[in-house]
């Protein structure tokens, strides 16, 4: 693990593995004082959003939205429960910062999921965790028991008058559960399948109340941007790009890692953090955000900087903060097959262009890799992929077609060259 100085999300890495998720090691680093600060003073909620704004924060799970602004949407003063809910399901292949937070600094995130319930409104919270992460769910939980033992958690917190109880809700492995409302069906007892928006969740959410979601980084950011200010926070990145970002650096590296670095640090900079690129081989693609955003080429990467406006000009997204080492040697079409199968094996099936377009997309690319393509295949992948995108319920058709899309533009060479290998071996 990469350290420094200004972490906000990985705030007690400096001690021992053993005791960097209790109550007491958070506490040492500032924990709770924002939460019972707000116990006591019982601010504005407004207020506290508009520092959450100030900071501009976006959304960490791959959207990039405004985090404060979502806030703003919720109808505070409208009668009945209402709920915050953290999305922790991190199943975008090569994302594992979320599963680290869980593990190491657990009450960070309960502490940011109690301050946004007051923020807006939320008596209720539910953490939703991929059923996978069997240490992250048990080291959640163990921080629950603590945080409720503590009198942080549960009814008249500390006498204020101020309710909050959180639970944990383990999904069962699917990639559509990351999907917001998916995540709500699937916490309601249902098929994780996404819902027709609107109704957004703001208005009618999770059992039909409105409902906040949020992504795991996102809400254990908060502490800290109420400890020093939505202003820090905004100065540690860019403008329009607020704070530290967690990035997942996997793939053809020699030391993959989870790094905590300000928005706008040099792509270059964070693969010196990995080790350089595995075996002293030369770069030759990566894929920014998660395997869902386009492919950038190696060395357009190396003149970027990590930040979502900066990864837009490069063709992409810098999505969940995953960044994908592609070296050279790698043969793409095998990569985007791969991907192509992933989405094909995870599509829920409820958009005919999804179920049915995912599926040709894999098995045209599996022709192409067993010899047996030809030359107009590619065009069919490309009219494939576009008949996907944008015409699906959520982003997972999206999440499909555009590596197709920007394989093709990129290494469309090498999709040629392994058609006229196959035509001639025949």
């Amino acid at each position: 693990m990469v350290e420094r100085q200004d972490t906000v999300c990985f705030r007690t890495m400096h001690l021992p593995p053993g005791e960097r998720f209790t109550l007491d090691a958070y506490r040492g680093v500032g924990g709770y004082v924002q939460w019972e600060r707000i116990l006591k003073e019982k601010p504005d909620p407004a207020t506290l959003i508009e520092e959450v704004k100030l900071s501009s924060l976006r959304g960490r799970g791959g959207a990039g939205f405004p985090t404060g602004l979502k806030w703003s949407f919720m109808p505070r003063s409208a009668p009945g429960q209402k709920y915050i809910v953290c999305n922790s399901d991190e199943g975008e292949p090569g994302t594992c910062k979320d599963r680290d937070i869980l593990r190491f600094n657990p009450h960070q995130l309960i502490e940011g999921m109690a301050i946004a319930g007051y923020c807006i409104g939320a008596t209720v919270g539910y953490n939703y965790i991929r059923g996978e992460f069997f240490e992250p769910v048990e080291r959640f939980e163990e921080a629950l028991k603590e945080a409720y033992a503590a009198g942080l958690l549960g009814r008249d917190l500390q006498g204020s008058g101020v309710d909050f109880d959180l639970y944990t809700h383990c999904g069962a492995g699917a990639y559509i559960c990351g999907e917001e409302t998916a995540l709500l069906e699937s916490i309601e007892g249902k098929k994780g399948q996404p819902r027709y928006k609107p109704p957004f969740p703001a208005q009618s959410g999770l059992y039909g109340r409105p409902t906040t979601i949020n992504n795991t980084e996102s809400l254990a950011s908060i502490p800290v941007i109420l400890e020093k200010g939505g202003q820090w926070f905004l100065e540690q990145g860019r403008p329009n790009n607020g704070g530290p970002k967690l990035f997942s650096i996997t793939g053809h590296v020699n030391n993959p890692c989870n790094v905590e670095v300000p928005l706008g640090t040099p792509f270059r900079d964070l693969l010196e953090m990995a080790g350089g690129v595995k075996d002293g081989r030369a770069l030759k693609a990566v894929i920014p955000g998660g395997s869902s955003v386009p492919v950038v080429p190696g060395d357009v990467m190396m003149q970027t900087d990590m930040d979502y406006d900066s990864i837009a000009k490069a063709g992409s997204m810098l999505g969940s903060g995953a960044v994908i080492v592609i070296a050279e040697g790698t043969n793409m079409v095998e990569v985007l097959y791969n991907l192509a199968h992933f989405y094909m094996h995870e599509s829920c099936g409820q958009c005919t262009p999804c179920r049915e377009g995912t599926g040709w997309l894999a098995r045209v690319l599996r022709r192409i890799l067993d010899g047996q393509g030809r030359m107009e295949d590619l065009d069919l992948l490309d009219s494939v992929a576009g008949r996907i995108g944008g015409r699906t319920i959520c982003a997972l058709g999206d999440a499909a077609a555009m590596p197709v899309q920007s394989f093709l533009k990129h290494y469309r060479h090498e999709f040629e060259a392994l058609i006229s290998q196959g035509a001639a071996a025949a």
